[in-house]
């Protein structure tokens, strides 16, 4: 009696060993294909700077959904799991753990700031998970880092040639800068944007403020006092709108240019955007059918208009996909490796990455003209 007890409980033990193990291979099938792949978009979808993380988001999905509507990476569908890091390094993180450890994800399309991409950058590293950040142009990003990639141009890059612009298409022989001190893709295009302009002409300020400042008319007013040609502030929106308006309050007469945290100024700030100038990563005025064919799609899924991020959301994802499918693989290293022999043609260019996993690509120069983007110049490329 005890012996065929005992026979019953182990037979009970190895059935519910089974069941458990199906249940930790849920997302695979019986030939241990996966069922989906699964992609991270970290961002910040809540907030005053929820229209990047949520940009990003959409693009990516928009890519997601074509993608497997034209049966996914040999048959596997793809999805995309977004998650929320309110701009904040520590959210960040949290979410990367949760992608990693809860869905299993195997890329990350993210994070959306430079920010919380540097926040999560050495964790990725150990890992070795593959990462293409959509829009982090921090200049640290990549930098010792073999398996984090970008689908943006890094902050010297811009910030430079905002200086470059401003001297040879403007004219500009002195030029005041005014940037976010707490904040490294502000700080970067600052010093990225002094050092080149300071080449050929004058900083005549260079000044900081901080995350929550929202009074800015003592350091206009010493800005004022030293009448420069051009005033760059490399900020987002939300900011940006709020100096421009006090610009223009108190009756400075100067040409402001930014970087692409501009983008999307126009919605709340065109009155006193118009007329000036930001760098930028694709213009939606750019006549490429590349780039009106995804506008298309956008406008028809979203009901809105792409802004710059978007379109690098989408690019991404794009990409991530591609190399997934180059490697005939989810496995990270070969992931990584296949990210690294990239060569394609997207919305924001023709993408090419280099040593340090920055692509090698144009840049729009877009002014801000009765509402709208005007593309004025495009630099670079390859």
């Amino acid at each position: 009696m005890k012996r065929k007890s005992l026979l019953i409980m182990l037979i009970a033990i190895l059935v519910l060993t089974s069941v458990l193990a199906g249940c930790n291979n849920a997302t695979t099938g019986g030939d241990d294909t996966p069922d989906v792949i699964k992609l991270g978009v970290i961002g910040p979808l809540t907030g005053d700077y929820s229209m990047y993380g949520t940009s990003v988001e959409e693009g990516a999905k928009l890519a997601a959904e074509e993608i497997n509507a034209n049966g996914g990476i040999n048959g596997t569908l793809i999805e995309i799991i977004a998650y929320d890091s309110k701009g904040d390094g520590t959210e960040a993180v949290n979410a990367y753990n949760r992608l990693r450890d809860q869905d299993g994800i195997v890329g990350l399309v993210g994070g959306t700031f430079s920010g919380e991409t540097l926040a999560i950058k050495e964790i990725a590293i150990e890992d070795g998970m593959p990462i293409l950040s959509p829009t982090a142009t921090n200049l640290n990003v990549t930098l010792n880092a073999p398996n984090v990639f970008r689908a943006c141009y890094i902050d010297p890059y811009q910030g430079a040639s905002a200086a470059i612009f401003s001297v040879e298409n403007l004219g500009a022989q002195t030029a005041a800068v005014l940037f976010n001190t707490e904040d490294p893709y502000s700080e970067g295009l600052a010093v990225a944007f002094r050092d080149k302009f300071s080449e050929k002409g004058t900083i005549t300020n260079y000044e900081g403020y901080t995350r929550n400042d929202m009074d800015f008319r003592s350091v206009l007013t010493i800005i004022q006092a030293q009448n420069p040609d051009v005033l760059f502030i490399p900020d987002y929106t939300a900011k940006v709108g709020i100096i421009l308006d006090q610009v223009k309050e108190m009756g400075i007469d100067v040409v402001c240019i930014g970087g692409d945290g501009w983008d999307g100024i126009e919605l709340d700030y065109a009155e006193v955007a118009e007329g000036h100038f930001f760098v930028n990563h694709y213009a939606k005025t750019d006549p490429n059918p590349m780039v009106q064919n995804f506008i298309a799609a956008y406008e028809a899924r979203w009901n809105k208009t792409p802004n710059a991020l978007a379109a690098l959301g989408y690019d991404a994802t794009f990409i991530m996909v591609k190399a997934i499918e180059a490697a005939g693989s989810t496995d990270y290293a070969a992931v990584v490796e296949a990210l690294a022999k990239t060569d394609t043609e997207a919305v924001t260019g023709h993408i090419t990455f280099d040593e340090n996993g920055d692509p090698q690509k144009s840049i729009s120069v877009i002014q801000v003209v009765n509402g709208d983007h005007v593309l004025v110049d495009l630099v670079g490329g390859n």
